[in-house]
């Protein structure tokens, strides 16, 4: 269901749609779109286009790790 919300959406909803459901060469460009709209906010913005991703992985790398631990 939440798939399918993110699939509507205009053109982020199509690459990630052709990256799921397409080949290999889809995959790999949208991750390097992924990274280009990285580079272009961090152009734009600078420093905290770096540190909001950094520190929003901070809560879920805590959760995967006790994950792991848990066995």
């Amino acid at each position: 269901m939440i798939a399918r919300l993110v699939y509507h959406v205009p053109v982020f909803g199509w690459m990630l749609k052709e990256a799921v459901q397409g080949s290999q060469t889809a995959k790999v460009l949208f991750l390097i779109n992924c990274a280009l709209l990285w580079l272009l906010a961090i152009v734009a913005f600078g420093y905290p286009a770096i540190i909001i991703p950094a520190l929003t992985l901070v809560p879920v790398i805590f959760v995967l790790l006790i994950v792991i631990t848990m066995g």
